[in-house]
């Protein structure tokens, strides 16, 4: 078909061998399929393999959750497709987003619309739950990028799509399955919080005394469990607010240490 428009989906992967013929099984609607193994194991390449045997595959050796915008330009390279989705390894696209993005670029038109992107609302999953307060929910995502006008992504803690043109928004959700356990979820807080507390020093933040520990998990506590209710999503919200208060306790704790190792 001459005006068929293309899709590419490329799809971010670590060692999630549970998760990721889930994940790339909800892509298969995409015209090209890639996968961007970051650190994987060989069993997560030979499941991709299986479930879409002409998927395009690259590696890297890099410490996942350390370089996503790396990562995602790794996979974009690869693209060629008019449209381009990005879908991480623990998220699974419905059938109705994927009628949805079906129907917003197929007619060749929408290469000439006021939208050269898209943001998808993520309905978030903790500890097998579905969580909706403490601003879990819609948690807006920028994924669907009209190729001509996007030029990849950039940052390394908070990566941003390169893109120019209106932002549009989709209605329906990417699942999210999210810190799936407490092993994950301190794996995540250690490899996460060295970042932050990277990007503080980097940004030379004051130095930290005794006080903004108690300081900085109070607010964490009062933002989290009473401003935005997540108190509501039951035990699973309960050990999300604490989790996110030992977050920010270890993310200082890490600051201090280094400004202490420059004082030193």
């Amino acid at each position: 078909m001459k005006n068929k428009i293309k899709l590419s989906i490329i799809v971010l992967v670590g060692n999630e061998e549970n998760l990721i013929g889930n994940c790339l099984e909800s892509c298969k609607f995409a015209d090209e399929n890639i996968l961007v193994m970051a650190n994987s194991t060989q069993a997560v390449k030979k499941i991709a393999l299986k479930t879409i045997p002409k998927i395009k595959i690259t590696e890297t050796k890099d410490e996942y959750n350390k370089n996503f915008s790396k990562w995602r330009n790794m996979g974009y390279k690869l693209a060629t497709g008019d449209w381009i989705l990005y879908v991480d390894a623990d998220e699974v696209v419905t059938e109705e987003l994927k009628k949805e993005i079906l129907e917003k670029i197929s007619d060749v038109r929408s290469q000439m619309s006021e939208n050269s992107y898209f943001v998808i609302p993520r309905a978030n999953y903790f500890l097998g739950k579905r969580v909706k307060y403490g601003n879990s929910y819609p948690d807006y995502v920028k994924r669907l990028f009209l190729r001509k006008n996007f030029g990849g992504f950039e940052g390394i803690l908070h990566e941003e799509p390169k893109i120019s043109g209106e932002m549009g928004y989709l209605k329906n959700d990417l699942l999210h399955y999210t810190h799936r356990d407490l092993t994950s979820m301190l794996d995540k807080t250690n490899s996460w919080t060295d970042m932050e507390a990277q990007a503080l020093f980097n940004a030379k933040h004051p130095p930290v005394y005794w006080w903004r520990f108690p300081r900085m998990m109070i607010t964490k506590f009062w933002e989290r469990a009473i401003k935005q209710q997540m108190w509501k999503d039951g035990i699973v919200g309960w050990i999300s607010v604490i989790f996110e208060m030992f977050d920010t306790f270890v993310i200082y704790a890490k600051l201090w240490e280094l400004q202490q190792k420059k004082t030193n």
